[in-house]
């Protein structure tokens, strides 16, 4: 399909939004893949498309963290297999559920994703909690079985995977909140370029739209990255979390 030059400055524009939430406070897939529906694209090639733009995000989020990931190698071998596992999985879901089937879940999956964008300020606070009290957890070895499960919605949808990734972590770890959340950046990371990669030679990616995005993704995110502390995180969740609840709304009114 062929989009307009006010679509394509639009989802640039979305992209770039994107970009800089996710860097600051997370829940850019509420802005970007409204956006694209909004243009005319279709849903399911809306999310195809909005989940290879943002890879090279979470690419840059896993680097911001690697000195964290330091020492944790073993649990990488344990965990980023499961996210490619199941990032595969979520997106052969995606590609075998109909656009018709796929767009009405839309709101609902909409919903699911601004409700845990918005419990993810209690569920640090609760895993700081856990943490400092000594009542981490002693289930290593399965912490595959959890993350590969988050995976699976990861490749499906996406959005919020990363609160789901950080409580799974928070049960069966004992370690810093610090290092569980790069364990999450590298198992988010793992996840999208999985269902990215599958979904290379599914025909369903919009590549002008696409790179359009990838390159909107990395201006934002790189002046995100200049504007943390000078930006609310709370705040500016609180505001996309609002931005997905009114766009859930106008999906099932439509």
């Amino acid at each position: 399909m062929d989009l307009s030059v006010i679509g394509f400055v639009l989802i640039g524009l979305a992209a770039l939004a994107a970009g800089a939430v996710n860097a600051l406070a997370g829940g850019g897939t509420l802005i970007t893949f409204p956006m694209l529906t909004a243009v005319g694209v279709p849903a399911v090639v809306a999310n195809v498309t909005n989940t290879v733009a943002l890879c090279p995000g979470y690419f840059g989020g896993t680097l911001a963290q690697w000195k964290d990931l330091q020492g944790q190698k073993g649990r990488l071998w344990l965990i980023v297999p499961a996210g490619i596992v199941g990032g595969v999985i979520g997106g052969f879901l995606l590609l075998r559920t109909g656009e018709k089937l796929f767009t009405n879940l839309v709101p609902y999956l909409i919903l699911l994703a601004s409700g845990l964008l918005a419990i993810q300020d209690p569920v640090r606070a609760w895993l700081t909690r856990r943490m400092a009290a000594g009542q981490g957890s002693s289930l290593e070895k399965v912490t595959w079985l959890p993350v590969g499960l988050a995976s699976i919605y990861g490749g499906y949808f996406g959005a919020g995977l990363s609160v789901i990734v950080l409580s799974a972590l928070g049960l069966t770890l004992e370690d810093t909140l610090t290092r569980l959340n790069a364990l999450k950046q590298a198992v988010a990371f793992s996840v999208n370029v999985a269902a990215a990669i599958f979904f290379l030679f599914s025909g369903k990616v919009l590549w002008p739209a696409a790179l359009v995005m990838a390159v909107g993704a990395l201006i934002g995110g790189t002046l995100g990255g200049k504007l943390a502390g000078k930006v609310k995180p709370s705040t500016l969740r609180w505001t996309v979390v609002t931005i997905g609840v009114i766009v859930a709304i106008i999906y099932f009114v439509r």
